[in-house]
């Protein structure tokens, strides 16, 4: 990796416009179209895809959002990077069909509010990226008559939400690595109990043994013929889709354009990526606080400018964001002028200026994280599961140390129930089964083990060639 700047443009959004190219974060010439970036996930140089235009929203369409639906506004959002790849009703088709749940945004107090981001077919957030992620992919390979193996490593949601996204597809085989022993027992259930083309393998190891070997197998030439592609937000289709819902929450509680703080529970960086997005397109956003748990390595960065990744990365509660060196970092040191390589070496330093004005970064332990769940519950009711709660303390740090702001919104990620053991022990609430969940423990699971060498997942990938 050299250590020249990338430089993205900014251009503003004209319906008949052409696809925008991405490239790659280590810097390799090639530029692709989105269709190309999506079905390969990572580049050949082990770099992730970033556009290489960011286009503009203008103030007054942003403004006409509170009148539009979800998928209306996914629309607006998705469509300026596919230009004329997908036709418009294909397009609004598809998203129609992805989101079909509501998006709730509740108030806590005075203007401080929560965004669940539990309510699709997994109940977590990575069904907004993987059910739109999911119905493109279908459609590029219907055009071209292919198929693929989706390879996908998964801390805790990812892994259910790709699975159900692609399950029963005749031209998508999905294989999951997740951690043996740092999923919860429901979240593991949710990607065991479906079977047909979906195969999830658990990694004696963590969550970043699993991703490394992801990647390993992407750049592996004898697993060509595979035609390997990706569902973790290393790949850009995951993002995209994540940019949307920072809009729609903006033209629910901001609907006359004034600007938000949000909060952001993050571990491998994808949901903060989706966030910078949507404001470097025209989110009217003051800030984004980076709520870590206790693998604090970018709080840290953001705190001495040295970056130093955790490994092995720290085992907390919420286990989704136990990430010791999140892949996204490349991207977002490449949004303000830097560069980082897959192993996290930094061949040239970002704007360190321009990142805090946009970033509160702070890390929150299992400690405050159990007392947020108990506080929310005691004094609003708000039954929080352990990602919302960082996300959650991480605000009412921000607002104690930078002064009252309105209006904030905090996101939750996951449905409480995913996590009961936690939120029992914390407010001696059992949360609700939500129905999607309701048959998940009368179900069989399928699944093998595997250790964390790389030659176990070649020798288990060679098995579908």
């Amino acid at each position: 990796m050299h250590g020249k700047a990338l430089k993205i443009s900014f251009t503003l959004f004209l319906p008949t416009m052409s696809a925008i190219k991405f490239f790659s974060t280590n810097g390799q010439t090639e530029r692709v179209d989105f269709r190309a970036a999506l079905l390969m996930g990572q580049a050949p140089d082990k770099g992730l895809y970033m556009p290489e235009e960011i286009p503009q929203i203008p103030k007054s369409r942003i403004g006409q959002f509170s009148k539009m639906s979800y998928p209306q506004i996914a629309y607006e959002v998705i469509k300026p990077y596919l230009g004329n790849l997908v036709s418009d009703s294909d397009l609004r088709a598809m998203l129609e069909d992805a989101y079909n749940y509501e998006v709730p945004v509740e108030r806590v107090y005075d203007e401080k509010y929560v965004m669940r981001l539990d309510r699709g077919p997994t109940c977590s957030f990575k069904d907004f990226a993987a059910r739109a992620m999911g119905r493109m992919i279908q459609y590029f390979l219907k055009q071209e008559g292919k198929s693929i193996l989706i390879l996908t490593a998964t801390s805790g949601d990812t892994g259910s939400a790709v699975a159900h996204a692609f399950y029963g597809l005749d031209n998508v085989l999905v294989v999951v690595l997740f951690p043996e022993k740092e999923v919860t027992e429901r979240q593991r259930r949710q990607m065991t109990t479906l079977g047909k083309n979906i195969f999830p393998l658990a990694v004696k190891g963590k969550f970043d043994d699993c991703q490394a070997l992801v990647k390993k197998a992407f750049v592996d030439a004898d697993l060509s013929a595979l035609n390997l592609s990706s569902a973790n937000s290393i790949n850009i289709g995951r993002l995209l889709p994540q940019a949307v819902y920072y809009f729609y929450a903006h033209s629910r509680v901001a609907p006359l354009g004034g600007e938000i703080v949000f909060s952001v529970p993050s571990g491998n960086f994808g949901d903060l990526m989706g966030g910078l997005l949507a404001l470097k397109m025209g989110l009217p956003a003051r800030k984004f606080v980076v709520a870590t748990n206790e693998n604090d390595e970018f709080p840290r960065f953001m705190d001495t400018g040295i970056y130093e990744p955790i490994r092995s990365s720290k085992n907390c509660i919420s286990n989704a964001m136990n990430v010791g060196h999140p892949s996204n970092l490349a991207r977002l040191f490449c949004l303000y002028g830097g560069q980082m390589d897959e192993t996290g070496r930094v061949g040239l330093r970002p704007d360190l200026a321009a990142m805090h004005k946009d970033i509160y970064a702070v890390s929150i332990t299992d400690e405050e994280t159990r007392q947020t769940i108990k506080e929310a519950y005691s004094r609003y009711r708000v039954l929080l599961e352990p990602h919302g709660a960082v996300a959650w303390a991480g605000l009412m740090k921000y607002l104690k140390e930078c002064g009252d702001f309105s209006p904030c919104v905090s996101l939750e990620t996951a449905d409480p129930a995913k996590f009961p053991d936690e939120i029992v022990r914390a407010t001696g609430i059992n949360p609700p089964l939500p129905a999607a969940m309701a048959r998940l423990d009368e179900l069989e699971e399928k699944f093998e083990k595997m250790d964390g060498q790389y030659s176990s997942l070649k020798d288990y990938l060679r098995r579908f060639l």
